[in-house]
């Protein structure tokens, strides 16, 4: 008997709904994340949650289903279990690369954000100072055609 039309279902059965997991609990938890990072706008925040989900599902379907042809026969129960520890490994670790690859992008938009709002002054500036004049111990500019 040939496993290997089992061994292609058993890993749809797995793959898809961890993909689907994975997915809604990134979107779920990672929504208090995108509010930080666009703080002024909570409505680009969940559109920009929406898009990754999206993102997020073609990346990783497209893979489980390119990845779901083997070139070798299935003979046993062993082969179907040793192929499927294979694939989904392999899917979990991609999965995980995407994940950390969304986190990492999200942190340095998080901390860039940050960073520009250091750099702009708490305060506007309430005077204006003239041009510094000469400096203690340095003699001062030639007047003009000396």
């Amino acid at each position: 008997m040939d496993w290997t039309v089992a061994t292609y279902l058993t890993y749809l059965l797995v793959a898809v709904p961890l993909t689907v997991w994975v997915a809604s609990t990134l979107s779920r938890h990672g929504r208090v994340f995108l509010e930080d990072v666009f703080t002024a706008n909570e409505p680009l925040a969940h559109a920009v949650n929406r898009l990754l989900v999206v993102g997020f599902y073609l990346l990783n379907l497209g893979f489980v289903s390119l990845y779901l042809r083997s070139g070798d026969t299935v003979v046993d129960l062993r082969g179907l279990l040793e192929q499927l520890s294979v694939k989904i490994g392999v899917v979990t670790l991609v999965l995980g690369v995407v994940h950390f690859a969304n986190v990492w992008v999200f942190s340095s938009m998080r901390r860039r954000q940050r960073m520009d709002s250091f750099r702009t002054a708490p305060v506007a500036p309430q005077a204006w100072t003239g041009p510094m004049g000469p400096v203690a111990g340095q003699q001062p500019y030639p007047a003009p055609g000396r």
